[in-house]
């Protein structure tokens, strides 16, 4: 089972999860997205803009929930950003809700991300690297092991807060499970590779188990302001603790978090913060070109707060950045003794993809009609940046040539263009103003007009006229054309979305005169016949009249005969 499930969804082919996707992790063929696990980096951008929802995150709160009924204690590392996502104001009150819920105890991962940053300044410290990326966003982490191998040498070689909390709490819990609650998706692949880690839920899995077991936390007031004396204290006293400062490193889920929590900075370096997908590819392309660069990298605008899974306040990351500066600056200082190595290697991945030759990449581009440089659009509508790009997918089997929309637009006006200047009907398009806006070739033929402006200028406007009005189709059958003196049915549809008719005419010329030629014939063959039937009418009259004279005589003839034969008898 990956990190992201899939479900069956009607996918409208718009390739936003594709456009969002910075590494392009994404198979978009046979009209369903899916991700490929072995260029997903888990950023979770696609599933916050998927309007299909078509991309859910795993949920792994069953899996805890029978991790929390075993005898095995389970400790909570939670993210510093919990006060953003929940109405709580101490850690305290949510450390109760999550024992009241199962865990043996809680604890602040800002613990970890204290040891961390300690670490970064030992780094930076020694001289060795001449640029430092920051290796607490295991998103970033990933994108950087997968596609820009050229800059690994600056990943700082340490472990993520997270897995540095861990190793902290290991420590202390010998026989403990280790459960990282934070608003990451990332962090559940990072929690199954760390092999200490026994799982990660995220905010929005814990407010869903909190409701289950009704626990859920009572709305309290959010101060956008913190009590300025108490800050200026707060700030003051966690400046003295150095570089181990817990308190400092709970600003580690805002935005330029990580370098807030150096209590000093080592010279000859610039602090720099990027945050978001959009400026990954170019913050990270840009380090193998500078010298002196400390580079704080998270893969959600306004970072950790922002996370895919963070309960989303109305104030957005804004909000939710003042709540956990507030909350930090409240928070007693607090800082760490010691902790175990942090050290880690972070080693290059393959995502297993096929580096395409040229002939293949000009042979998708040619089968989509760019046979010129010129002809690369680079649109973007596809998902991809450049339509090279787009080809070394096809090539690799995560894309279709059809996903070209300037290709298949341009496909689909040319086919319907032959299709309708071929049509042995005439069509015609007009506006709500009757005035003609496309026509065939066939249509100015038989109406005998080239270039026609209105539909009154053709024929007897009248079923036009109707339609427009009832707003269905109407026929009008045998309509003459003056100009041509030719015949057409006319069938009129209204096209309501575009505002618009649709006329197609078909020609009835041959029909309307073979009908007329037969009504003469019929009328001229009755004619015929009505003179047939009177000649022999009077045919018949006149064989029944000499037949009466001639029977008259022949029964004159025979009473005579009958006479003169009796007559002979009796003599």
């Amino acid at each position: 089972m990956f990190y992201l499930d899939f479900q069956n969804a009607n996918c409208k082919n718009c390739y936003k999860c594709l456009r969002s996707c910075p590494v392009k992790a994404i198979d978009a063929r046979d009209s369903q997205a899916k991700i490929i696990e072995s260029r997903c980096i888990l950023c979770g951008h696609c599933v916050d803009v998927c309007p299909q929802n078509a991309k859910s995150v795993h949920n792994d709160a069953a899996a805890v929930e029978q991790l929390l009924g075993k005898s095995k204690p389970v400790i909570a590392s939670v993210a510093p950003s919990f006060v953003s996502s929940f109405d709580v104001q101490s850690f305290e009150a949510f450390r109760e809700k999550l024992v009241a819920l199962g865990f043996a105890d809680a604890f602040e991962t800002a613990e970890g991300a204290a040891a961390v940053t300690a670490e970064y300044k030992k780094l930076l410290e020694s001289g060795k690297f001449e640029n430092l990326i920051t290796s607490a966003c295991p998103a970033v982490n990933r994108a950087i092991r997968l596609y820009h191998k050229d800059v690994l040498k600056y990943l700082a070689p340490v472990d993520s807060p997270m897995v540095a909390h861990a190793k902290i709490l290991r420590e202390r819990y010998k026989n403990a499970e280790i459960v990282f609650i934070g608003p990451c998706i990332a962090k559940k692949r990072e929690a199954k590779e760390s092999g200490i880690i026994a799982g990660a839920l995220t905010f929005e899995e814990l407010a869903a188990l909190l409701k289950k077991r009704k626990l859920e936390f009572a709305p309290v007031a959010q101060s956008a302001a913190p009590e300025q004396k108490r800050t200026q204290k707060a700030e003051a006293a966690a400046a003295a603790d150095g570089d181990k400062s817990v308190t400092r490193a709970k600003f580690y889920p805002i935005s330029r978090g990580v370098i807030k929590s150096f209590g000093s900075f080592p010279s000859g370096y610039e602090y720099i913060a990027v945050d978001g997908v959009d400026g990954l590819t170019a913050a990270l392309d840009s380090v193998k070109n500078l010298n002196g660069l400390f580079l704080e990298v998270n893969a959600c605008e306004g970072a950790c707060v922002n996370g895919p899974c963070a309960i989303k306040r109305k104030g957005g990351a804004v909000e939710a950045n003042m709540i956990v500066r507030n909350y930090t600056n409240r928070s007693v200082p607090a800082g760490l003794d010691a902790y175990p190595s942090l050290a880690c290697e972070h080693k290059p991945l393959a995502a297993g993809d096929r580096v395409p030759t040229e002939d293949e990449i000009r042979s998708v581009l040619s089968s989509t009609g760019k046979t010129l440089p010129s002809h690369e659009l680079n649109c973007g509508a596809c998902g991809y940046s450049t339509c090279r790009e787009k080809a070394w997918a096809v090539v690799n089997g995560y894309a279709e040539v059809e996903m070209c929309v300037p290709y298949m637009r341009e496909k689909a006006e040319s086919m319907g263009n032959v299709i309708i200047e071929n049509s042995p009907n005439g069509i015609i398009v007009c506006n709500g103003e009757l005035k003609i806006t496309e026509i065939n070739r066939k249509a100015e033929q038989l109406i005998g007009i080239a270039s026609p402006e209105y539909i009154f200028d053709c024929f007897d406007p009248t079923a036009v006229f109707k339609a427009l009005e009832s707003g269905r189709g109407m026929t009008a059958l045998k309509q003459k054309l003056e100009k041509t003196g030719k015949y057409a049915d006319v069938n009129i549809v209204p096209l309501k979305n575009e505002k618009s008719l649709l006329i197609v005419l078909t020609d009835v010329t041959d029909k309307v005169n073979y009908d007329a030629e037969l009504d003469k014939v019929k009328a001229d063959t009755l004619n015929v016949t009505t003179t047939v039937i009177d000649k022999q009418m009077r045919v018949a009259q006149e064989i029944a009249s000499l037949l009466g004279e001639t029977t008259a005589e022949t029964k004159i003839a025979l009473l005579k005969l009958k006479d003169a034969m009796i007559k002979d008898k009796h003599d």
